[in-house]
């Protein structure tokens, strides 16, 4: 019902803003151009928009800034800027739905009041929930969805996440990250729902709960990333390599690179996801924002891909030293928008140079400009340009923090379980410590609220600990204690130890070693050492655990799990069986990956697929 009563007020906005852009005496004949039309396709809109522009509204359209780079607001108009972005943690000083809208309703105006009033895309990490945002709930990061093997669930989340989205005047998330991580040392590895693409193509489901029934209130630009095979990089073992896995290299046959890779990016094709970013690493040393074959040839041709190609952040740099050639390349490869981010004039002054010399035809240009405006007409933008400030209202709501409760309790892996769980009401006096156990920060990762993600409470949410009390009930005395000695430990009934690692994000959290921490790795022992132990395992990936493991009497892998975990102590305490299973194999030690390498050292320490019921 909502839908149709904006659709009604649909004509007169049109109209209004066709008067606004129109030069004087021209109003009329503007407010009947066929682009302004709603009742046309999508495409017949975007074809006539086309040819009522010039060259430098075209590269525009294909420019895409970060919003801390926009010293002035009229350069939306001067450059005819056509997309906006919140990079990790970059947000307005007001980080409230209401003081996001403020902001990205005074871009769009300056948008809406250039010569054509084309609106902006406005996009933003939004990776496990609106994660940029101050007090918006935040999901179990991917790999706990992988765990989960629910995509109806997946789906739910990413349209919960939509909503937030929405509620800020964001209409693009660079979300859902189909990459499959096949080594753990990876630190994108949380971001990945698997290391198989069968189950990766299946958590695909997240395309159609950001997009909706595009166009309709709530309806976001998903995006499908990285293209292609981020996930495959090769392991760099000396520290004058750079990265170790980030933004690597791919050395795999076009073959392999097919089977393992790509069929979760033809699985969100089919499900109409609008763009597609592509990845910072390369292929058998050549840099893929300078591929082709794979963009313009598999993505665009083989796979049908209708929407349009974006660059990664300042991805297109990286192809040459010089910048005029590395744009080129981009560009004539199949790359539509370009992530910048920050110098927008340089970027405008390359591309139009290299058209006007040649090197870039102008029918790449408008197949470019044609994607991007189809995409801006099928999600509505020219009919609802600004924020639909209703959503405020479902930021943090009840009804999303119970979703993203649940998604913990499904994404819980079982991974041993010497008739410690459920716990029993015999235990009276519980000793919970652990680097983990009351950090709500360790629990969300990087992605949240800043780029790498910090320790502390850094939003609003709750602890595996406070979890853990609310669910004891009053019988149950809880102890959190640091630094904690066999003595100490021995005085209680039962030892819940909450393991992990800092947060981090990409880059940052590339690693040789999947070892605890010394301090995790202490405690460990020790409460192990003296009294019954549960350890609790909170991380973005799989960690070493084979010399601690027969120690312990239960062992649960908790992944990332946002700001409920609550849904942690839900299934310690609760006669509900656990359902998930290893989206990725834990290994045994650091010489078996990455996965899918001959296992001269023995089988894993659990296999993929593996988990335990009560």
């Amino acid at each position: 019902m909502r839908w149709r009563t904006e659709t009604l007020k649909a004509v007169p906005v049109l109209v209004c803003l066709a008067l606004a852009v129109a030069p004087a005496g021209e109003a009329r004949v503007t407010a009947l151009l066929p682009y302004r039309d709603p009742a046309l396709t999508a495409q017949a809109r975007a074809a006539d928009l086309l040819s009522r522009m010039t060259l430098a509204e075209k590269i525009g359209q294909m420019t895409q800034a970060e919003r801390g780079a926009v010293r002035d607001p009229a350069d939306i108009g001067r450059y005819a800027l056509g997309s906006l972005l919140s990079g990790g943690g970059s947000a307005p000083p007001d980080n409230t739905p209401a003081g996001w809208a403020d902001m990205t309703d005074g871009f769009q105006k300056a948008a809406l009041g250039t010569r054509l009033g084309i609106p902006l895309l406005y996009g933003t990490d939004a990776v496990h929930g609106n994660n940029n945002l101050l007090g918006a709930v935040l999901f179990p990061h991917n790999i706990g969805l992988g765990a989960a093997r629910d995509p109806a669930l997946t789906a739910r989340i990413a349209r919960a996440t939509a909503e937030e989205v929405a509620a800020t005047g964001a209409n693009w998330t660079f979300s859902p990250c189909l990459c499959v991580a096949r080594d753990v040392r990876w630190g994108r590895t949380y971001e990945s729902f698997g290391e198989r693409p069968d189950l990766v193509s299946q958590m695909s489901s997240a395309v159609a709960g950001y997009q909706g029934t595009p166009g309709e209130p709530g309806s976001i630009l998903a995006t499908a990333k990285h293209f292609l095979g981020d996930g495959g990089t090769t392991f760099a073992s000396s520290s004058t390599d750079g990265y170790l896995l980030d933004q690597g290299d791919t050395r795999l046959t076009e073959t392999q690179l097919r089977a393992l890779h790509l069929p979760p990016f033809r699985a969100a094709v089919r499900a109409g996801v609008g763009s597609v970013m592509v990845s910072f690493s390369s292929w058998n040393g050549v840099k893929m924002h300078a591929q082709a074959r794979l963009i313009s040839e598999v993505l665009k041709g083989e796979l049908g891909f209708q929407g349009f190609v974006v660059s990664d952040w300042a991805g297109v740099d990286q192809i040459s030293p010089d910048y005029s050639v590395a744009v080129r390349t981009a560009i004539n490869a199949g790359v539509d928008m370009v992530m910048v981010p920050n110098d927008y004039p340089r970027f405008v002054r390359a591309l139009t140079g290299e058209v006007k010399a040649g090197r870039v035809p102008v029918a790449r240009i408008d197949d470019a400009v044609t994607r991007i405006l189809t995409q801006k007409f099928r999600f509505g933008l020219f009919e609802h340009p600004l924020t639909d400030r209703s959503f405020a209202s479902g930021v943090g709501s009840a009804a999303h923090r119970d979703l993203a409760r649940q998604a913990v309790r499904e994404s819980l892996v079982l991974l041993k379980n010497d008739h410690l769980l459920p716990i029993s009401s015999s235990v009276k006096r519980l000793l919970v410590t652990g680097s983990s156990a009351d950090d709500l920060g360790r629990q969300l990762g990087g992605w949240s609220v800043t780029w790498q993600g910090k320790g502390g409470r850094t939003t609003t949410g709750t602890t595996i600990l406070a979890g853990l009390r609310a669910q004891a009930g009053s019988g149950v005395k809880i102890d959190h204690l640091e630094n904690v000695s066999a003595a100490q430990a021995a005085r209680y009934d039962l030892g819940v130890v909450v393991v992990g690692e800092a947060p981090y994000a990409e880059g940052k959290g590339d690693v040789r070693d999947l070892s605890l921490n010394a301090a995790d790795r202490r405690a460990t022992e020790t409460v192990c050492g003296a009294v019954n132990c549960l350890v609790i395992v909170v991380s973005g990936r799989p960690l070493l655990l084979t010399d601690q493991l027969p120690r312990i009497g239960a062992l649960v892998a908790a992944w990332l799990p946002g700001t409920e975990g609550a849904g942690v102590a839900d299934m310690l305490f609760g006669p509900a069986s656990f359902t998930g299973r290893l989206p990725v194999t834990w290994p045994r030690t650091n010489g078996q990956l990455p996965v899918g390498r001959p296992q001269d050292a023995g089988p894993p320490l659990f296999p993929y697929g593996f988990g335990l019921s009560h």
